[in-house]
C-alpha cells in the first residue's frame, strides 16, 4: 500500500437494489434508532495529515472507501435467496464464530431458510467431491463459538478449478457464496465472482478476509491475530521461566509468519521478556561480531539467560531453498526454528560455554484455539456486515476494517499486495526498544 499512490475502491453491484429491506432500522438522525447506511456513505483512504509552515493540514484525496452495512434497499429477494458459506486453508481462531455470525444474520434479520455449509474448503464445491453440503441453520451453529476449529471442516486448493465451481453454485441455486479465507481463497473467490458475471449469473461473491499473519492489504486487522498474539504469549511465558531456571537457559520460540513478522512483533511488546525478535523483513547474520550468535554469546555471560522469538519466515536464506508450492500457492518454507536450535547448540559447544536450549513450536495450538473476547466481537461483526454487503447486491468485494469502520474493499485490490512489518516504522521501533537488541545484526 504505497500512500502516493491512488487507488479506485470502485465496488460491483448485480444491479438496482429495489426490495424494501426485511431489517428495520431508521433514516432519520437523532431519532435514537440505529440507521441503515446511506449509499453515498464513504470515509477517506488516506488520513494522514502533513505539517507546513506551523500548520496541520489533511492532503486532498479522491480515494473514498465504501462503508459496510445494512441497506434500506436489498437487491436479492430473502424467500429465493440460496447462501453458501465456505472456510479454506489453513484453520484460524474464530472460523466458527463467523459461521455462526453469517448464519444467524441471514436467519434472524434477513429470513433466509437455505443456508449451506460446504465442507472443506472450495474442495467441496468440485464435481467430483465426496463432501455433501451441510445444512445451516441457527440450533446448529448455536454455541459453535466456544471450539476451535471450524465445523464445516477446511483444505487448501481447489480454487484454481473456478469454472467448476461455478458450475456447482449454479447446479445448487446458490445466489450467495460467503468465501472465508487468505489471500489464495480470496483471489479464487474474485475469479469466481467474474466467472459468474460471464455467465449472467446473479451470485454475489463476498470475501471474509482470514490470515492469521495479518498480512493482507487494506485489512486493519484480521481475525484471529488477537487470539494469535495472546497465545504465543503464554509460549513465551514459558521459554523465559524454562530459560530463567535452567544453567544458561535460552528458550527458543517460533510463531507463523511466513513472509510477515506481525505476530512475532506484537508477541515481543506483549512480552518484555523477549531479548530477540527476528522476522523475515529483517535480515539478520548468525556468524560474525554483529552476527545473532554473537550477540546472544554476550547476553548468556551478562545474563545468563536469553529468550528468542522467531517468524517462521524468518532466516530462509540459510536453508535450502525448496522451489515447491503448498496447495494454497504458497512458497513451501524449511524449519528455521529447528535448524537455529541446532546451530546455537553447535555455537556454544565450540565455545565450550554450556548451555540448554528450549525449543518451543505452538504453530498449531495456536491455530486450532477458541477465538478470545476481542476476536469473537470482530467475527461477529464480520459476518454480520458479510451478509449486509451479500444482500444488497454487491459481489467480488471484502468486508474490512480501516480506521475503525467497516467498509467494502474490491477484492482485487485486496489481494494485490501483502502488508509487511515496515522496519522505518514505529512497531518496529518499539519492539526494539522492548527487546533492546541492535537495530541490526548484520556484519557491515
Amino acid at each position: 500500500m504505497e500512500p502516493s499512490k491512488s487507488y479506485d475502491f470502485s465496488v460491483r453491484k448485480l444491479g438496482k437494489a429495489t426490495i424494501l429491506s426485511p431489517v428495520m432500522m431508521s433514516k432519520q438522525i437523532g431519532d435514537k434508532f440505529a440507521n441503515y447506511v446511506n449509499e453515498s456513505e464513504s470515509i477517506l483512504y488516506q488520513i494522514d495529515a502533513k505539517l507546513a509552515t506551523g500548520e496541520t493540514y489533511a492532503s486532498p484525496r479522491e480515494n473514498t472507501v465504501e462503508l459496510a452495512g445494512p441497506r434500506e434497499k436489498i437487491y436479492f429477494n430473502p424467500p429465493h435467496v440460496h447462501a453458501a458459506i465456505v472456510t479454506c486453508g489453513g484453520l484460524c481462531p474464530g472460523l466458527n464464530n463467523v459461521i455462526r455470525a453469517v448464519v444467524r444474520c441471514f436467519w434472524y434479520r434477513y429470513n433466509v431458510r437455505r443456508i449451506s455449509g460446504i465442507q472443506y474448503g472450495y474442495r467441496g464445491l468440485l464435481a467430483d467431491s465426496p463432501y455433501e453440503p451441510i445444512i445451516l441453520d441457527p440450533d446448529l451453529v448455536d454455541d459453535i463459538q466456544m471450539k476451535g476449529g471450524t465445523i464445516l471442516g477446511s483444505s487448501r486448493g481447489g480454487g484454481d478449478k473456478v469454472s467448476e465451481i461455478v458450475d456447482s453454485l449454479e447446479r445448487m441455486n446458490v445466489n450467495v457464496l460467503v468465501a472465508v479465507g487468505g489471500d489464495g481463497t480470496l483471489r479464487g473467490a474474485d475469479e469466481i465472482g467474474q466467472e459468474a458475471l460471464k455467465r449472467g449469473l446473479k451470485i454475489s461473491v463476498i470475501g471474509i478476509p482470514k490470515t492469521i499473519d495479518n498480512d493482507l492489504s487494506f485489512i486493519q486487522s484480521s481475525f484471529g491475530f488477537d487470539t494469535a498474539v495472546s497465545t504465543a504469549v503464554q509460549s513465551v511465558r514459558g521459554a523465559h521461566v524454562e530459560a530463567h531456571d535452567s544453567i544458561n537457559g535460552i528458550g527458543l520460540v517460533k510463531v507463523m509468519g511466513r513472509e510477515s513478522g506481525f505476530i512475532a512483533a506484537h508477541t515481543a511488546l506483549a512480552m518484555s521478556d523477549v531479548n530477540f525478535c527476528l522476522i523475515p523483513e529483517n535480515p539478520f547474520d548468525l556468524e560474525g561480531d554483529n552476527g545473532l550468535l554473537n550477540h546472544l554469546r554476550k547476553r548468556i555471560l551478562d545474563r545468563h539467560h536469553a529468550v528468542i522469538l522467531t517468524a517462521e519466515g524468518a532466516g530462509q536464506s540459510f536453508l535450502t531453498q525448496s522451489s515447491g508450492k503448498d496447495a494454497s500457492g504458497n512458497k513451501k518454507l524449511q524449519d528455521f526454528g529447528v535448524y537455529l536450535k541446532e546451530r546455537i547448540a553447535e555455537y556454544f559447544k565450540n565455545e565450550n560455554i554450556e548451555v540448554n536450549i528450549k525449543y518451543i513450536d505452538p504453530s498449531y495450538i495456536i491455530r486450532s484455539s477458541p477465538a478470545n473476547s476481542n476476536d469473537s466481537i470482530y467475527c461477529s461483526r464480520l459476518g454480520a456486515h458479510a451478509v449486509h454487503a451479500a444482500m444488497s447486491g454487491r459481489t467480488r468485494t471484502l468486508i474490512s476494517l480501516l480506521h475503525n469502520r467497516f467498509v467494502h474493499i474490491p477484492i482485487e485490490i485486496a489481494v494485490a499486495d501483502r502488508n509487511y512489518v515496515d522496519i522505518e516504522g514505529s512497531l518496529w521501533r518499539d519492539v526494539l526498544e522492548n527487546t533492546r537488541q541492535p537495530v541490526s545484526m548484520q556484519n557491515m
